[in-house]
């Protein structure tokens, strides 16, 4: 097993959010965290990185307990994580932005992702190479973002909201990207708001709600369990 949770309990101050949630993620598998707003998806992907320290349980990559660990260290074994924010540099150019997320050691490398390799899965930002992050538009952001997290050659993802406000047609290529970036063996670990859209590409799928797992199964499984859908999911 690639990525494991166990009984993670997270709080803001002293609000308990994540209430001992369990999960997993093999290596090269799609898993999408669905459920309502502040549920808790955002506050597990936070917790595997390293934004948010929990008080109690394992988070294990690799056969590691990373659970705790400084962000960039957990950045550095190979776990990239893709804000909903997006967090782009505005100030500097698309390629300055790529590079700020390869790590020192990767030049060395002959298989890692480089700008040339980035550019030709995304050719919307080899058209931008030399703009500014500030003039970029949302779905030319939210490429960006993705390319500089795979810049550090992560083993897995993790997407916060990658369709979230972006028209029909650039969500069908975000979906594309996420594809190209699962066939190149990146495991994803994926929240979305868009049932629609985490059904199509996951293997797997979670349902939280209050800071909890309440389903978790296939795509086919959750699909053919309305009660499921119309509690936890459904407006």
């Amino acid at each position: 097993m690639l990525l494991k949770i166990s009984d993670l309990n997270t709080f803001y101050e002293e609000s308990h959010i994540l209430q001992g949630i369990s999960l997993e993620i093999d290596g090269g598998e799609i898993v999408s965290l669905l459920g309502r707003n502040g549920v808790g998806k955002t506050t597990t992907l936070k917790s595997i990185i390293g934004l948010l320290s929990p008080r109690s349980g394992d988070i294990i990559f690799k056969g590691q307990n990373i659970c705790g660990m400084p962000s960039f260290e957990i950045a550095n074994l190979g776990v990239a994580y893709v804000p909903e924010d997006r967090r782009i540099f505005p100030r500097l150019t698309v390629r300055e932005n790529l590079l700020i997320g390869m790590k020192p050691w990767q030049k060395k490398q002959e298989n890692g992702w480089t700008v040339e390799k980035i550019y030709k899965y995304f050719p919307a930002l080899q058209e931008r190479d030399g703009q500014k992050g500030a003039y970029l538009s949302g779905g030319e952001q939210q490429m960006l973002t993705i390319a500089r997290g795979l810049m550090g050659n992560p083993e897995v993802m993790l997407l916060d909201e990658p369709t979230e406000g972006l028209a029909p047609k650039i969500v069908e290529t975000v979906e594309q990207i996420i594809r190209d970036i699962h066939n190149h063996g990146v495991a994803i670990l994926l929240v979305e708001q868009n049932m629609r859209v985490a059904l199509r590409l996951a293997s797997r799928v979670y349902v939280m709600s209050k800071g909890n797992i309440v389903f978790q199964g296939t795509g086919q499984e959750l699909k053919e369990n309305p009660e499921i859908r119309q509690k936890y999911l459904e407006v």
